[in-house]
């Protein structure tokens, strides 16, 4: 069956999977979404039988339908080969009641290392296939970890240029190295003088400036983008998802058909809306805990209905998830409101507007799948230092707010499924904030000196993402304002 996807503002044409990963973001600002979700056509004991790259091929197949099985199957073994420091690329740890599903054995250490890395095989395999001359360039915006992950997936890959836009003073300073020292001729990393939804919606007004779209095709150039706005990137993320539970089948920790629940930390609402859509094709999962932090815009709209971003913008030390702004949510909007691209619309202008918008009482009611809860700064701190006293296991920030809001869901429910956790980073990537959560003895030492207290106390090696940034040299030292990063765009292309 073909899947054909539209976009959530407009009644334009559908597009194939190829050319809505080409395009990223529909000409209206609207999202590409599939026309229906599809059913697994494997049983869910035939996938507990196979490894994560089978498993990919067979929840891919059913989305990007106009990838042959060679293709596809070409991208995800380029994508999930030795890039990751484990053979079963997402591993299940069981620690405390819950399953933590470690998704950052990849390249640059967080989840999007899982999507980000198949993702330029992908788009290279539709440009072919849609006899694409132009050079791709990729526009991105990051709040700490898409950035890094899409610059390692990119680099010098031909017929590419990648721009990283991030907040100069809204990540860790393991986040910040990491994308600086990023090595690769066709590479730009750029820091602005504002927050991840500055640097967000100035991503989505590049990319919605008609006049700029005509002369970089005059010059040879389209965009494209490798946030999670492109439905190259949620696409793959389902994947875990289908794996986490087969994992869980083939260890006999749950029965063919046993229900799951799954916590997710999320700011741009992505990775929860790739658990929605995994239950949606049959997975059994129970509930979709969103797990929010001090920024709980996602957490009020559950329980009120109403989204609004008139707030204070708060840094906390997930920074992945400080966003008020949450792109991927207008997908689930679409989808409650009938796949009405005119109420869609209408609702998000409102959000454009006003700041703000709400639901009718016919929507609200079918988000029964959701429940919403967030983490104070403290009580991520508590969760980092209760799960390391009770039993060694160490808790990257995010993480720690999904493992915080499960305990309140489940105080709040006494729903004891067994339950995934989604595992977003490696505590390596935070280690200043995850020391001191475990004890505030660590506040005096420096970054390097605690990676290697974080190795010792955790009894895990450091991974080779931090080896390489210790020595590694600055090679992108370019910062601006909001309004200059089109200039900055035009620069670096030299148009």
């Amino acid at each position: 069956m073909e899947v054909l996807y539209r976009s959530t503002r407009g009644k334009e044409e559908a597009v194939t999977a190829s050319q809505a990963i080409l395009k990223g973001l529909s000409e209206d600002g609207g999202l590409f979404v599939p026309e229906q979700i599809p059913a697994m056509d494997k049983s869910l004991k035939e996938l507990s039988e196979m490894n994560y790259q089978q498993v990919a091929y067979e929840v891919m197949k059913l989305f990007l339908t106009d990838f042959t099985e060679e293709e596809l199957k070409n991208c995800i073994n380029r994508a999930y080969d030795s890039k990751f420091d484990t053979e079963v690329i997402a591993p299940l740890v069981e620690a405390q009641g819950a399953y933590y599903l470690e998704l950052f054995h990849g390249a640059t250490i967080a989840f999007k290392d899982m999507a980000l890395s198949i993702l330029p095989h992908l788009m290279i395999t539709a440009a072919r296939k849609n006899s694409i001359k132009n050079e791709i360039v990729i526009l991105t915006a990051t709040s700490g970890d898409t950035g890094k992950a899409a610059l390692a997936g990119f680099a010098d890959v031909e017929g590419t240029r990648i721009i990283v836009f991030y907040p100069k003073n809204g990540v860790s300073p393991i986040q910040e190295k990491q994308m600086v020292t990023q090595k690769g001729k066709n590479t730009l990393v750029v820091g602005i003088h504002g927050n991840f939804d500055d640097a967000q919606t100035g991503v989505k007004k590049i990319f919605s400036d008609r006049e700029l779209a005509k002369e970089l095709d005059e010059k040879g150039f389209q965009f494209s983008s490798a946030n999670s706005i492109n439905i190259g990137r949620l696409v793959p993320q389902i994947c875990y998802y289908v794996y986490s539970y087969a994992t869980l089948m083939k260890q006999g920790k749950i029965a063919e058909g046993e229900k799951i629940n799954v916590v997710v930390p999320t700011g741009n609402f992505g990775n929860i809306l790739a658990a929605f859509y995994a239950k949606n094709m049959g997975l059994p999962i129970g509930k979709l805990i969103c797990a929010s932090n001090d920024n709980k815009v996602l957490y009020d709209f559950f329980n009120t209905g109403i989204y609004d971003r008139n707030r204070e913008f708060v840094l906390t030390t997930s920074p992945s998830m400080d966003i008020l702004i949450s792109s991927n949510l207008e997908r689930l909007i679409y989808r409650i409101a009938g796949n009405d691209a005119d109420k869609n619309r209408e609702l998000m202008t409102a959000l454009s507007g006003q700041g703000k918008y709400e639901i009718t009482d016919e929507m609200k009611a079918q988000l029964s799948d959701f429940y919403g809860n967030f983490a104070t700064e403290a009580e991520t701190a508590d969760e980092i230092r209760r799960v390391y006293e009770a039993c060694g296991y160490v808790l990257d920030t995010h993480t720690a707010v999904a493992s915080s809001v499960y305990q309140k869901y489940l105080k709040a429910t006494g729903d004891v499924a067994k339950t995934v956790i989604a595992s977003t980073a490696s505590p390596f990537k935070f280690t200043r904030s995850v020391m001191n959560a475990i004890d505030s003895k660590y506040d005096t030492m420096g970054d390097f000196e605690l990676v290697d207290e974080l190795s010792g106390i955790a009894n895990v090696e450091v991974p080779k993402a931090i080896q390489e940034i210790r020595t590694a040299a600055v090679v992108h030292d370019v910062q601006c304002d909001v309004d200059e990063m089109k200039n900055v765009v035009k620069g670096f292309l030299k148009i």
